[in-house]
């Protein structure tokens, strides 16, 4: 496996080259787009690495599926998808015409910006503090990690140019759906996506996910195995923002991507995957880290269809 992963790294290393590191959040614009990093967990819990694995980025988009666990395990299923839907949106991760259609009264999914955002408002604490750090320790106690933190830096890079989603909240809160105090949703929203991960970090993610929501190491159930398949079925339809229904025939594992240039991908009952290269596509994706999934895909049989 080690060999394999070299090889692939070696392989696809050139497309980096293709795509560039996200520069609408400031921060985020430091990485070297020449990076790219793969780790793979098995079932097992045996651990295989290649490349820039070790590389430390913020986690954005991939934090939507932890945060939905969490909220569904606050609030149960009903509840959360009376606020937000399950269907693609067809559009970008981070649009927001569709919620001013007549026939659109909520977000369409919890893997879009506007979705994300009602979804972190629905996790419960007497205080925004509370509320991030029961998020934060969800975060490390599924990770395996109790080092996992916050990066300072790029939480305030993305809260001073964060406009969009701030505009997409307050039009949220117009609309009913978002209650409590938009600013204060945002600012624990912008936290959760500063999260700094690697490799090994996001590929135990997509591991507990395979492992139907328990941890591998301890067996402790975490989450229900009905509330981690909403979350990989939801990968499948939408992780990859407008570019899911290609990915699914192309790889066929469920994933989520996030901008800073990582990808977490489950395979269920087999492994967890992380990937991180900043260089992204137009969707918003690592360009090279796709590729790199989509030669493991075809040389392991991963698809699950």
């Amino acid at each position: 496996m080690k060999k394999l992963l070299d090889e692939l790294i070696e392989k696809n290393r050139h497309l980096t080259k293709k795509g560039k590191v996200a520069d609408y959040i400031p921060a985020l614009k430091k990485a070297n787009s020449k990076d790219l990093g793969i780790c793979i967990i098995d079932m097992k819990g045996n651990i295989y690495t290649s490349g820039e694995y070790k590389t430390k980025f913020t986690i954005q988009s991939i934090s939507k599926t932890l945060s939905l666990m969490l909220a569904i395990m606050d609030n149960g299923v009903e509840k959360v998808f009376s606020k937000v839907g399950m269907e693609p949106t067809g559009d970008a991760f981070n649009s927001m015409y569709k919620l001013e259609m007549p026939d659109v009264y909520k977000p369409l999914n919890p893997m879009i910006n506007a979705g994300a955002i009602v979804v972190t408002s629905l996790i419960k604490g007497e205080s925004s503090e509370e509320k991030f750090e029961r998020i934060l320790n969800f975060f490390r106690k599924i990770t395996c990690n109790n080092k996992l933190n916050l990066n300072e830096e790029v939480y305030l890079s993305e809260k001073e140019t964060g406009n969009k989603n701030v505009a997409m909240a307050y039009l949220l809160k117009d609309m009913g759906i978002l209650e409590g105090d938009v600013e204060e949703i945002l600012d624990i929203y912008f936290k959760q996506c500063s999260i700094e991960v690697d490799c090994i970090d996001i590929a135990n993610i997509g591991l507990f996910l395979a492992n139907r929501g328990k941890i591998l190491k301890t067996g402790e159930a975490i989450t229900t195995d009905y509330i981690a398949r909403i979350v990989k079925t939801l990968m499948v339809t939408c992780g990859m923002y407008d570019f899911s229904g290609e990915f699914a025939i192309r790889i066929g594992i469920p994933a989520k991507s996030g901008v800073s240039g990582g990808i977490m991908a489950s395979v269920p009952h087999r492994m967890g995957i992380g990937i991180y290269g900043p260089s992204l596509d137009e969707k918003g994706n690592s360009v090279a880290g796709y590729e790199v999934l989509e030669d493991l895909s075809k040389k392991l049989n991963l698809s699950i269809f």
